[in-house]
Parts: structure tokens; sequence; C-alpha cells
């Protein structure tokens, strides 16, 4: 095991505290096995990630933190008239663990946002979330590829392998340039639209749901409205009745299901150019 540090001799390691916000360190992660797929996980509390597949076997991460939305829009209180605010920011701390191609990233991003970018080998599986101040957006790997947000929008880009991306509150676009045959995929928002573009040759079979939306593809989707689906419980007496209606649709013949859902917004299937 070995835990990567600016100082790579040490059996653990913190990146030293940035400057001020706004800073950027950069800290390189050697792989165990390199030249072999791995995995990324990262969770943010307050932040945005951005990850890159490129032609390196090394994982490089790009560290910065910024002002909050809700720290930016701040306003003095009446006790501080004619008083600055002093920034107390004390920058980024990080912490990284790599075994075994596993790649563990740790931050502070409950204190302040955190803004990542990290470089990746191209054949590499995700785990990456965060939950309010910022989006995620994930370019050129292929692999597993799980992916949450709440209060940001996802965007895979040129992306290869399965997916599982969800979020709350914004949009949900993907384009893949291959995808993992027999692999099910899921991609959701409650407010915002779900925009995945598959390649021509993709079999897939979809279970698409927008309560307060449209559904458009310029596949030769073939599709069936299914019966609603009741569900009945007995509660303390009580009965209770849901009722779920979902389209289901086939391209290429079908294959392993991929669903898409969204509350408030459009649903768009699309052939990848």
């Amino acid at each position: 095991m070995l835990r990567a540090s600016l100082l790579t001799a040490l059996v653990s390691a913190t990146l030293p505290t940035l400057a001020q916000s706004g800073d950027k360190d950069q800290l390189v992660v050697p792989l165990s096995s390199p030249g072999k797929p791995g995995m990324l996980r990262v969770k943010l509390v307050n932040g945005s990630i951005n990850v890159v597949g490129y032609s390196g076997k090394d994982v490089v991460i790009d560290a910065a933190s910024r002002d909050s939305k809700r720290t930016a829009s701040r306003h003095l209180p009446a006790t501080a008239n004619g008083l600055r605010r002093i920034d107390n920011d004390s920058g980024v701390e990080l912490t990284v663990d790599e075994n075994d191609n596993r790649v563990n990233v740790k931050t502070d991003s409950y204190r302040h946002p955190v803004q990542l970018t990290i470089k990746v080998p191209q054949n590499f599986s995700l785990q990456v979330s965060t939950v309010q101040d910022g989006n995620i957006v994930v370019e050129n790997v292929t692999g597993e590829l799980e992916v949450g947000n709440v209060n940001g929008g996802i965007q895979l880009k040129d992306v290869g392998g399965s997916a599982v991306a969800n979020t709350v509150n914004g949009a949900v676009t993907a384009t893949f340039r291959s995808v993992s045959n027999g692999a099910p995929m899921a991609f959701s928002s409650v407010n915002g639209a779900v925009d995945v573009s598959f390649p021509n040759s993709t079999k897939a079979a979809f279970k698409l749901k927008t309560d307060h939306g449209e559904i458009y593809s310029d596949f030769d989707l073939v599709t069936e409205r299914s019966a609603p689906k009741v569900n009945r419980s007995n509660e303390g007496g009580t009965y209770r009745v849901n009722v779920d209606n979902w389209t289901y649709g086939k391209i290429n013949g079908g294959g392993a299901e991929v669903m898409m859902k969204t509350l408030n917004g459009n649903i768009y299937i699309r052939k990848a150019k």
C-alpha cells in the first residue's frame, strides 16, 4: 500500500496547506500496477470534480479551494460596519491513499468548496460524488462509472463502458464512444433533463419515465407502454395503492436494461456523432 504525497517516501502525507483561496497544488500518485485498470474514489461535500482520461500511467490531482456561493454573497453584519472581512480560509487539505491501483481521495470539503481536476489512465473505473457548489465532468474514460450529485449537473463526455449517474437538481448528459455488452445502466434527475448519446450499434432495452416532460430519440426505438403496475399494501388497516407508469423500448433488438428517469424535464436518447 502506498500513500502518495508530494514526498512519496512518507508513509502517510497530506498536501501542504494552500497559501490562499484560489491557489492550486498538484499531487502525482504512482500506481502499484501501471498500465492495468484501476479505480478512483472521491466524495466531496462542497465542490466540483473534473476527471479526464489521458495516456499517462499515474493519477495526477490538481486541487484548489474557492469561495462558496454563500460566502461570496454574504453581507457584512451591522456590527461590522467600517470593517472588512478577513479571509480565514486555510486552503485545501488533501489526502490520497493508493492500494492495488485503487486511489482514494479525501478532502476537507465540508469546510469550504474544493475544485478537483484529476487525470487518470484512460482505462479506469470511477466512484465520484459531490453534494453542492459544483458539477461533475468526466471525459475520455472507459470503465465502470458511478457518478452522483445533489445540487449540480453531471456530464460524461466521450466515455466508454457502463455508467450510473444520478443527481437531484441538475441535468445529466452523457456521450458514449462504446458500451459494455450486458452491463445495465441508469441515469436520473429530479429537476433536469436526462440526455444520453449511444453508438449506433448499441443493443439496449430502455426503461423510461418523465412525469413532467417528453421523450425524444433519433434511434428506431420500438416502444411499448406497459400496463400500469399497481402495488397494494395493507398497513394498519389502511390500503395504500401505488401506480407506476413506465415506457419500455428496445434498440437493435434489445440488450441490457438502461433506465432513464426524471421528474421535471425531458429525456433524450441520441445517436452519438
